[in-house]
C-alpha cells in the first residue's frame, strides 16, 4: 500500500513538474532594431502579411507574400455588387475565381488591382492605414507556384500589379511564378512533399530555400544559412497581446531568437502561417520546417511566428486562418480587417512593439 501511495505521489509530483515546464513564459523584450521589421506568409498569411504590410507601412521595410492576394482583396467590389460581401468575394476572387465558370476566364473575374489602389488612397485618407508613401521604398517578395489550384497565379498577379500602381519600382518587387509548385511553402528538405503536389502540412520540397530567398530580398545580401541552431525557440502567452473574444488567435505562440540577439540589437521578421498549419494543428511542423529559423540564426534576425486556431462558432473560423474577410466583427460591418484597428493586426503590432522594446533593468533599493 506504501509503495503505491509512493508511486501515485511521483506521478502527481511528475505530472505537476511537466505542466510548470509547459506553462509558456511572457515574449521577452530584447531591443530590437525599431526600423528593421518586415513580414511574410504563406496562404491566408499571405493575406495577412500584405494586409499588415500596408496597414503599417510606416513600421516596415517590407513583405513576403507567397499564394496571397492584395491588401483587402475581400473589398474587392468594382461594381457595387450588394451581394459580394468580404467573405463570398474571400473564398471565390481571391482564390480561384474561375473555378467552375461556365464562362471562360475574363480578367474581371479576378481582383481589380486598381479598385484597391483607390480604395487603399481612400483609406489612407481616413486614417485607418498609414501613408501609402510609406511603400514605395519597400522590398516586396512574391510567389505563386504553378500548380497552385487553391490560390492561381492569376490572383497573385494582381498583387504585384497593386504595388506597382502604388509606385513601387521593378527593382523592389521580386515576383516569382515559373516554378511548378503547388499550394506550399518551399524548401530545400527532400522529406518534405513533392514539389508541385497541393497536402498537408503545405511544406513542399522545389530545392528552392525560400525563406532565405524572402529575407535576402528584403535585406539584403545574407550569409548562409546556419546547419546548427544556435539560439532559442521561445513558447509565449500570446493572450498577452489580445483582448478580442472574435480573434480566433491561439493561447500561445513562439519567437525564435539567435543567440547574439540577447545582446545585440537585431532585426525583426514575423512569419504567419497559413490555414491548417497553426501549432493547434500541426504542432511546431511550420515553425521548424520552413528554414526561418537557419536564415535567421546566421543574420541577426528575431523571428516571431503569431499564432491562429480553428474556431467553429464565435468566430467561424473552421480552418486556423488569418482573417482576411472580417469573421473578427462575425462578417458583419464595420468591416475592419483591413486596417490599423483590425483586432489580430493590433495584437501582432503590440507584439513587435515588445520585442523592439528594452529589457526591464532592475534597480537596488
Amino acid at each position: 500500500m506504501l509503495k503505491e501511495i509512493k508511486v501515485t505521489l511521483a506521478t502527481v509530483l511528475l505530472s505537476l513538474s511537466s505542466a510548470a515546464l509547459a506553462t509558456p513564459v511572457e515574449l521577452p523584450a530584447l531591443n530590437a532594431l525599431p526600423d528593421k521589421t518586415s513580414i511574410s506568409g504563406l496562404s491566408s498569411g499571405a493575406f495577412m502579411a500584405s494586409q499588415f504590410h500596408v496597414a503599417y507601412s510606416e513600421e516596415l521595410i517590407g513583405a513576403g507574400i507567397v499564394a496571397g492576394g492584395p491588401w483587402n482583396c475581400a473589398g474587392n467590389n468594382p461594381f457595387g455588387n450588394p451581394f459580394l460581401t468580404p467573405i463570398v468575394s474571400a473564398t471565390t476572387t481571391c482564390m480561384n475565381p474561375c473555378q467552375g465558370s461556365i464562362i471562360g476566364c475574363p480578367s474581371m473575374m479576378f481582383p481589380d488591382s486598381g479598385y484597391l489602389v483607390d480604395l487603399a488612397k481612400n483609406t489612407a485618407k481616413s486614417g485607418d492605414i498609414d501613408e501609402l508613401e510609406n511603400l514605395k521604398n519597400d522590398k516586396v517578395y512574391i510567389f505563386s507556384g504553378s500548380s497552385d489550384e487553391t490560390v492561381v497565379t492569376g490572383v497573385v498577379n494582381t498583387t504585384t500589379e497593386f504595388y506597382q500602381k502604388l509606385g513601387l519600382s521593378d527593382d523592389n518587387i521580386l515576383y516569382s511564378n515559373q516554378v511548378d509548385a503547388g499550394h506550399a511553402f518551399i524548401t530545400t528538405d527532400p522529406k518534405d512533399t513533392e514539389c508541385s503536389i497541393t497536402e498537408a502540412p503545405y511544406i513542399n520540397d522545389c530545392d528552392i530555400p525560400q525563406a532565405q530567398q524572402i529575407l535576402e530580398h528584403i535585406y539584403g545580401k545574407q550569409k548562409p544559412a546556419s546547419k546548427k541552431l544556435t539560439g532559442e525557440l521561445i513558447e509565449f502567452d500570446q493572450t498577452a497581446f489580445f483582448d478580442k473574444p472574435l480573434t480566433s488567435m491561439n493561447d500561445t505562440a513562439f519567437v525564435y531568437v539567435p543567440d547574439n540577439c540577447r545582446t545585440e540589437q537585431c532585426k525583426v521578421h514575423v512569419s504567419m502561417h497559413g490555414c491548417e498549419q497553426g501549432v493547434s494543428v500541426i504542432g511546431t511542423t511550420y515553425i521548424e520546417e520552413t528554414g526561418y529559423m537557419e536564415a535567421a540564426d546566421t543574420n541577426s534576425t528575431i523571428v516571431l511566428y503569431p499564432q491562429v486556431k480553428k474556431s467553429t462558432l464565435n468566430p467561424m473560423n473552421p480552418k486556423g486562418c488569418w482573417d482576411f474577410w472580417g469573421y473578427s466583427s462575425n462578417n458583419l460591418p464595420p468591416y475592419k480587417y483591413f486596417s490599423k484597428e483590425a483586432p489580430q493586426m493590433v495584437a501582432i503590432k503590440k507584439m513587435i512593439d515588445h520585442l523592439i522594446s528594452k529589457p526591464m533593468k532592475l534597480t537596488k533599493n
